[in-house]
């Protein structure tokens, strides 16, 4: 049996392997949850020597920890511990996972043992992961084979809302999956961590101990009943008639909940069972809980390590890992760490509660110096992949495999009996279309207009406007003006605000319309980008065809005749779209304008032939790569070629529509923007993250267009289909509009949410569902789908 064996390398990941290779997204920045030094116990060493040894390896990472605090005075906390959550006190788990989620870490890494957390079994632990909105990684420190029913559903509810789980054995692999139903591909095994420690003779550190010529025994750890020293003390005396230079040191301060309970009972009846046994010149009580580097030098110093424990279930053992890896020559009972840790003769196994078995085994090795070396050299070699740096980096390793592949392995979250709980809605569910809810969008604008970016839901005054957003803003309402029964204030009020800004956007000197627009209102000294004022003439057709405010038409009728002529002159295939888009609107109240209908011609075959410059039969598309607001390509050839009767140009729009809808589907057959990570040319690996909300909007959009023309339902489904991406039918199973703001998040990454709430978002989701909900109107009323005859 192998002893140390991890899971297999994230590169098998085929998700991963294509984000891996398509990006460059490190882990930034990782929670600690669990005890911390100078909390005494055996999990605070583990967590603090854990977080310390990730932020060596990885310098420039940032970490921090989460400390379960047991004592009402506390505990004098380094700096890295930055949230306390008391033991036994509910809400505090709640406040700490408020915490966690407004500091936003890549990863929580979690340590799990029943009796760190308040509740009874540890209960309250639930309260703060079931709010944890990033990827957890869980290391299990206590597995049962028989445990409790609420034992039992507390630590599925831990594994299944853990991206994976840690163990530090095999038979802890065995039992994780066959007594809690945790699939092995949510398992990793990775071992204890040890210190850095070159292999010393004992002799090296004995004179500055007065042990020199001694034959030194060492059990170290928090001592309390269930470790079964007295059955060293009870060996001891035939020990001592072989090897009379043998001590026994006892090294580790009594359990701290052992303190509180019961005092020094347990350490006075050892110190009572060596006096009576008349061995109590060999038994030295160290009674302090000792440094790292003092604990070396004890290690270091044992001719023989002894872990007497008394019960079979114990599946970790610092203090067993530790003495293993320094090189100690190994006495233990058989439970189940020792069993695997110490098989193949890297160790010494004697049956429980035998101290006639233990005083055989220390003789024998005592009196076979080649035999203790064999033993220690063998258990050194084997401990090196055990080192602190070594288990650090397998951690972080994990903690990337973790944020690259946490859609795979969402699964149903449970309820307080262990039940399953919806975890996003049923698609019937996503089917039904959120009430509008504007109060995001009302945060967002000021009297100059609308802010383009958020911190969470809060504007970001340093970032300013820009005009393309808020030629979005108009054009939501201008179409819920037109949706709207009797006229809406609120509508005209925001609708004038947002063209205000456009028509302070408009530079005479250039005939362009300029972009971002500082807080204090002064634009940069820069030429704004053709597909932003494509995107404010679209605004502005939109105001002239459907909007019936006759102040807005005017301004709107004056920035549209000076905006739209050089767009001909532009190069974007984008702001052609935008323009088609917008002069299709226009001409619905304004049919007889020529001029705008020889650039809608114009723009309209050139993009046509772009379209047939580059398209192939497995690329049927306007260029050989893919960008940022794809769809509006084939929306605007479907207008164009419909309007225009060329059915050449509408079966060419719906054709690549067709194939973008395809590409933009996942495996299980959800729909999965391109990543905005990078361009994604034609013949690479797709950029999978981060995938934006613009683009299920400009999809929703084309696929209404595309089910208006034809009359063809599948597309009101693929419709459909995109917009569930918004309500969690998406790569993580997660909401990405925010039913309390009126908000939408400004994307999905690899492992979670981006929490910001920004302008272009907000609109894009607030466009789609104004169009889904035009939809839905027009099918409820059975009018044509089609806008020809």
């Amino acid at each position: 049996m192998s002893t140390v064996r991890i899971a297999p390398r994230y590169t098998k990941n085929p998700l991963y392997a294509l984000y891996f290779n398509s990006m460059n997204n490190p882990i930034l920045n990782i929670a600690f949850i669990g005890n911390y030094l100078p909390r005494q116990c055996g999990i605070a060493t583990f967590t603090t020597s854990l977080c310390e040894s990730v932020a060596t390896v990885r310098p420039g990472l940032s970490s921090f920890a989460v400390p379960i605090t047991d004592i009402p005075e506390g505990y004098a906390y380094p700096d890295r511990v930055r949230f306390e959550i008391e033991e036994k006190n509910l809400d505090s788990y709640r406040r700490a996972a408020d915490f966690l989620n407004s500091n936003n870490p890549d990863i929580v890494c979690l340590q799990h043992e029943y009796g760190i957390f308040g509740g009874e079994d540890g209960l309250f632990l639930l309260s703060l992961i079931r709010k944890l909105r990033m990827p957890i990684v869980t290391t299990l420190h206590t597995i049962m084979q028989n445990p409790s029913d609420r034992q039992r559903r507390i630590l599925a509810e831990v594994a299944n809302r853990s991206s994976f789980v840690v163990v530090m054995t095999e038979k802890a692999v065995e039992l994780i999956s066959s007594v809690y139903n945790v699939p092995l591909s949510k398992i990793r095994l990775i071992p204890h961590g040890i210190p850095e420690m070159p292999f010393i003779d004992p002799s090296f550190y004995k004179a500055q101990f007065d042990l020199a010529e001694k034959t030194v025994l060492l059990t170290f750890g928090l001592l309390s009943p269930n470790k079964g020293i007295e059955q060293v003390i009870r060996a001891l005396p035939e020990i001592i008639k072989t090897k009379p230079e043998t001590v026994y040191i006892v090294l580790g301060v009594t359990h701290p909940g052992l303190i509180r309970h019961e005092g020094e009972a347990y350490r006075l009846s050892l110190q009572q069972l060596a006096t009576e046994l008349h061995v109590e010149k060999h038994v030295l009580f160290r009674n302090r809980f000792v440094s790292a580097e003092e604990l070396k030098e004890y290690l270091v110093m044992a001719d023989i390590y002894i872990t007497p424990y008394l019960y079979e279930e114990q599946i970790t053992s610092g203090t067993l890992a530790y003495s293993f890896g320094i090189g100690n020559a190994i006495i233990s009972t058989p439970y189940w760490h020792a069993a695997e840790l110490l098989a193949d003769g890297r160790g010494i196994l004697v049956p429980f509660r035998s101290p006639e078995a233990i005083a055989e085994a220390v003789i024998r090795l005592a009196a076979n110096k080649t035999e203790r070396n064999a033993m220690r050299k063998n258990a050194f070699l084997a401990g090196r992949e055990m080192t602190w740096p070594n288990v650090a980096r397998k951690y972080v390793e994990l903690f990337t495999e973790a944020r690259m592949t946490r859609q795979n392995q969402i699964t149903l979250p449970l309820d307080s009996q262990g039940s399953p709980l919806g975890g996003r809605f049923s698609e019937e569910e996503q089917n039904e279309l959120p009430k509008l809810k504007l109060d995001h969008i009302k945060r967002l604008t000021d009297d100059t207009g609308m802010f383009q970016h958020a911190v969470y839901t809060v504007p970001n005054y340093n970032e300013g406007y820009c005009a393309d957003d808020n030629a979005r803003a108009l054009i939501l309402m201008v179409l819920l003006a037109a949706q709207a029964d009797e006229e809406n204030p609120e509508f005209n009020r925001l609708a004038g605000k947002y063209l205000g800004l456009l028509q302070f956007a408009y530079d005479e000197k250039s005939g362009r319309f300029r972009n971002f627009l500082s807080y204090n209102r002064v634009w940069p000294d820069e030429t704004a980008s053709e597909d932003s004022h494509g995107r404010v003439v679209w605004a502005l057709g939109a105001c002239l065809g459907k909007y019936h405010n006759p102040g807005f038409q005017g301004t709107a009728a004056k920035l549209f005749e000076l905006g739209l002529p050089i767009v001909t002159q532009f190069s974007s295939p984008r702001a052609w779209a935008f323009s088609i888009i917008a002069i299709h609107e226009y001409l619905r109240r304004f049919s007889g304008d020529r001029l705008a209908d020889g650039i809608r011609e114009e723009l309209s075959l050139r993009l046509f032939a772009l379209y047939k410059e580059n398209a192939s039969p497995d690329w049927p598309w306007f260029e050989p790569y893919l960008s940022y607001d794809n769809a509006k390509l084939s929306h605007a050839l479907i207008q164009s070629g419909s309007d225009s009767g060329n059915k050449e140009m509408l079966e060419a729009g719906i054709s690549s529509l067709k194939w973008l809808m395809e590409t933009q589907t996942s495996p299980q057959g959800h729909f999965r923007p391109i990543g905005s990570d990078r361009v994604y040319h034609k013949g690479e690996e797709k950029p999978l993250f981060d995938q934006q909300p613009l683009e299920a909007s400009s999809a929703i959009s084309a696929c209404l267009e595309a089910c208006r023309v034809s009359g063809d339902m599948f597309w009101h489904r693929e419709a459909q289909r995109a917009f569930r991406w918004y309500l969690g039918g998406n790569d993580l199973s997660l909401l990405v509009f925010d039913a309390a703001s009126g908000g939408c998040h400004d994307g999905l990454h690899v492992d979670r949410l981006n929490q910001n709430e920004g302008a272009e978002s907000t609109l894009a989701f607030q466009l789609a569902l104004a169009e889904m909900k035009e939809a839905e109107k027009s099918i409820l009323l059975e009018e044509p789908l089609g806008i020809k005859a």
